[in-house]
């Protein structure tokens, strides 16, 4: 919260910068959208590797490879316009993906009159990791959820079926899903800036441990799109560890209690 002697914003400025916010948030997605757009068919040409390649482990860098697999899917319309609004959405995604450092500043800046003076220097460490745990979640999901979910998607129960996979589809599903996997490794950062303001603290979060648990495997289940106990794990497992990590970093960097004042104790 602001110090008492810091002047405090009324409702209709918290308001106003609000949309200072979202106006320069439109124009930096507007930015991403036009450099992603542009470059559509290269992310498309990446979106398709855990349809049509395989993952291995290597020992030359990169340590992960994908290899073609024999049987390669393509991509299908059915509308005039499908191709031209799977662009876009590619585009539009992409561009959120890319600008996500911009975008949290921007949150920061929002929220910085509620944090105190010092906690206001925390603003490019913030940024800096939240940038960081973003781009882990949508790795994580491109590298380990996708090549596992897609072709078990694609082959599941399908001897008397042939796939015909929309263009549209395939882009909502992959982007979507790596947009929000970002977003979950989001969440020690998120415990970290509560611990910080004072709303929630380690005695909270350690009694909350066993419903976390539970709640993760929730998560897990509505974000990961096949229906086995496996995938569900896989995403399951590292919500938890992330709660695991907030708890942490809310005992390291969370709000300190103040000393009691000297003068206001008594001997006894």
């Amino acid at each position: 919260m602001a110090s008492p002697e810091e002047p405090t914003m009324s409702f209709w400025s918290h308001l106003d910068e609000l949309r200072k916010r979202l106006v320069a948030m439109s124009i930096a997605i507007g930015i991403g959208f036009v450099i992603c757009f542009a470059n559509s068919e290269k992310i498309l040409g990446l979106l398709l590797l855990p349809l049509n390649a395989t993952l291995s482990l290597s020992r030359e860098f990169p340590y992960l490879v994908f290899t073609q697999n024999a049987t390669a899917y393509t991509l299908h319309f059915t509308a005039l316009t499908e191709p031209f609004m799977a662009h876009l959405k590619i585009g539009f995604i992409s561009g959120i993906i890319l600008t996500i450092p911009f975008l949290l500043r921007q949150v920061w800046i929002f929220i910085s009159p509620g944090l105190l003076p010092r906690e206001r220097r925390y603003a490019g460490q913030f940024v800096f990791f939240a940038t960081v745990f973003f781009a882990i979640g949508v790795i994580f999901c491109f590298v380990v959820l996708l090549p596992v979910a897609i072709p078990f998607l694609v082959t599941y129960k399908t001897d008397h079926l042939t796939p015909i996979i929309k263009i549209g589809d395939y882009i909502d599903f992959t982007l979507k899903f790596m947009l929000a996997t970002g977003a979950v490794f989001e969440l020690p950062l998120i415990m970290i800036l509560l611990g910080r303001m004072g709303i929630i603290n380690t005695g909270g979060l350690t009694k909350f441990r066993k419903y976390a648990f539970l709640i993760a495997f929730i998560i897990g289940g509505m974000l990961t799109p096949t229906p086995d106990a496996f995938n569900m794990t896989i995403m399951s497992i590292p919500i938890y560890l992330l709660y695991e990590l907030g708890i942490l970093g809310v005992r390291v960097l969370g709000k300190r209690k103040p000393d009691p004042d000297p003068t206001s104790l008594t001997e006894i």
